[in-house]
């Protein structure tokens, strides 16, 4: 046998243990770059071998071609450390935690929170009080039939769902701006104090006027007005 085929003969054999021992079917290298000094035992030993079976005279040559051998042709190998399905030589993100999505560099992919349907405000209930049933002409006075009107709501307005109550005073376009501001203020002061005297709890009520702001109808009319001078109770749960 020729210098040449002794020289490379066990280089070919080796090459073949090697790279089959270190690549499985399902892609993994166990014996890879970061196991070098394992590939070069294992080069040694099969490299010794291969070169005792020649002459007693080539087996520590074999043993030192089958180390270096060994450790290049481990360290050619590519393997899956965090076995995310990327080898470890295009893993630009190594270490990644185990079951986690990754792109085709094994970077994770983004996670978007799931879509979520924004919830809708709840819209305030609103109960419309009629001006003449509340109040005489030209007064804030609460009627006895107010104060009875109030007083069929009250179940209603202590609901344990309820978080706050606003009375909204509202006025025609009848005389002065600045009156009917006032004579709206007035008003749904009457109807908040009624209220906290029949046991409404102070911190879920407020009441503000917005006097001839805010109508209903047309001023035009005597029936849009009529419709106009209200108080409003807006409920909010």
């Amino acid at each position: 046998m020729s210098v040449l085929t002794r020289t490379v003969l066990p280089v070919l054999l080796l090459g073949s243990v090697l790279t089959g021992c270190a690549t499985h079917s399902d892609g993994t290298a166990p014996l890879n770059q970061r196991t070098w000094p394992i590939c070069s035992v294992i080069g040694g030993l099969v490299g010794g071998g291969l070169g005792a079976l020649q002459s007693s005279g080539w087996a520590a040559g074999g043993a030192a071609l089958g180390i270096l051998t060994g450790g290049l042709i481990c360290y050619a190998q590519d393997g899956d450390e965090d076995e995310d399905g990327v080898f470890d030589r295009r893993d630009r993100c190594p270490d990644t935690p185990a079951n986690t999505p990754v792109e085709h560099h094994g970077c994770p992919l983004p996670q978007y929170p799931a879509s979520v349907k924004p919830v809708e405000p709840v819209r305030a209930e609103v109960i419309v009080l009629r001006d003449d049933v509340l109040f005489a002409f030209n007064h804030w006075d609460l009627t006895p039939s107010a104060q009875s009107k109030l007083d069929s709501l009250m179940s209603k307005l202590q609901g344990a769902d309820v978080v706050s109550i606003k009375v909204i005073g509202h006025t025609d376009s009848k005389g002065s701006e600045a009156y009917n501001q006032a004579l709206s203020e007035r008003r749904a002061s009457a109807v908040a104090d009624y209220l906290l005297s029949r046991g409404l709890a102070a911190n879920k009520l407020t009441s503000e006027g917005r006097g001839e702001l805010e109508p209903v109808a047309d001023n035009e009319t005597d029936a849009g007005r009529a419709q106009n001078r209200r108080v409003e109770l807006h409920i909010n749960r």
